[in-house]
């Protein structure tokens, strides 16, 4: 039963009685169902990849690590590989469960996970539900949050890094040049004549390549020899 205190007016300079919610969930939960949408564990494993670059772009010298931090690495490993659902997304583990497959308390849990929202890596929707309680109403029960980790193009600072140049010329990993003959047919079809670029693939009758190339061009587009 509430205290009478409750029915009277605060007397100046002094604090009223201290209010509690109706139902003790976030004031932000939804009742509604969360959309989950499916990320496959190659493209996990490869986000995975790129949050480590990522924190080692941002690591200092003189300091272990970078921004995001060695526990909230782990956690995002623990969240993408032992939680989500790669066929439909869901992914809604409590605290407690992220702390005992962490092996962390909940409270590194709780600061790893706000610092991978912070950084964009990381979203999360709090829920709640309606349940019936022993009187036969009905109470708000605060749910786990279901979460969504975030694609790369919405991390905060992270930059992708540039394209691996192409292998200099003669060097390990470049492609031969093409038989001159086999060039001149090339341009030859560019600028549509197909009977001069089959002709000049057989001006050299020795090269096996070009000839099957020539016979096979003549078949598709129904050209004599």
């Amino acid at each position: 039963m509430r205290s009478i205190a409750y029915a009277l007016p605060t007397l100046p300079g002094f604090a009223g009685p201290k209010t509690y919610a109706a139902w003790p969930v976030w004031r932000d939960s939804t009742t509604s169902e969360v959309k989950f949408h499916p990320l496959s564990k190659k493209e996990a494993a490869k986000w995975r990849h790129k949050a480590r670059r990522f924190d080692r772009q941002t690591h200092t010298r003189g300091k272990h690590g970078g921004a995001i931090g060695r526990t909230a690495l782990e956690v995002l490993d623990v969240l993408l590989f032992e939680f989500l659902d790669y066929a439909t997304g869901q992914l809604d583990p409590s605290y407690d469960k992220i702390a005992a497959k962490a092996g962390m308390c909940r409270r590194t849990v709780a600061g790893a996970l706000r610092r991978l929202r912070d950084f964009g890596l990381l979203h999360w929707q709090r829920r709640s539900r309606q349940e019936q309680d022993a009187a036969g109403g009905y109470r708000q029960v605060q749910e786990t949050n279901a979460y969504a980790v975030l694609p790369p193009s919405q991390w905060r600072g992270y930059r992708e890094p540039p394209p691996a140049p192409p292998p200099e010329p003669g060097t390990w990993g470049d492609h031969p040049p093409l038989p001159d003959q086999i060039t001149a047919a090339v341009d030859e079809l560019r600028h549509g004549q197909q009977q001069a670029a089959f002709a000049a693939l057989d001006c050299d009758p020795g090269n096996r390549l070009a000839a099957a190339l020539a016979r096979y061009g003549r078949a598709v587009f129904g050209l004599q020899s």
